[in-house]
């Protein structure tokens, strides 16, 4: 599981020109699910999520959770995280996991994450336009199989 993690100032999922999601300080994130992820990709993830120190204290350092801020969290699927640009010039999706088993992922994955912190999300599998306004600019990339 791929999550590409953006500190926000701001972030909405816009959806036939309405705005179905929106969140203010916090984390975009763009998730990935490949064909072997689990369920304890998902727990890994959202441990490392919720720890992560992406924003800064009073004498600036990156030192605080999204926690600490009191932030929130906006998911948006995004299966081109799984893109393999190796041979020619478009990329294989091959190994993003199934629509219908990534979208059971996806569900857990926000229902996990939402025990602990607000989230908002995306529609699954929808034509979506992301406004994302990057704060710093500040963007990780979680591996669930390198943590």
């Amino acid at each position: 599981m791929i999550a590409l993690i953006q500190r926000v100032s701001s972030s909405s999922v816009i959806v036939d020109s309405k705005v179905v999601s929106k969140i203010d300080r916090g984390y975009n994130i763009l998730l990935g699910i490949m064909q072997d992820d689990t369920i304890d990709d998902i727990q890994k993830l959202v441990a490392k999520i919720l720890k992560l120190r992406l924003f800064s204290d009073e004498c600036g350092k990156m030192n605080l959770s999204i926690k600490e801020v009191d932030g929130e969290i906006l998911v948006v699927s995004q299966f081109t995280l799984a893109a393999n640009a190796k041979k020619g010039n478009r990329p294989s999706f091959s190994a993003a996991m199934n629509p219908k088993d990534a979208k059971e992922l996806y569900r857990a994955f926000i229902d996990n994450l939402s025990n602990y912190i607000t989230v908002k999300e995306g529609i699954f599998g929808a034509s979506m336009s992301v406004e994302i306004v990057n704060d710093g600019p500040v963007t990780i990339i979680l591996d669930s199989k390198k943590l």
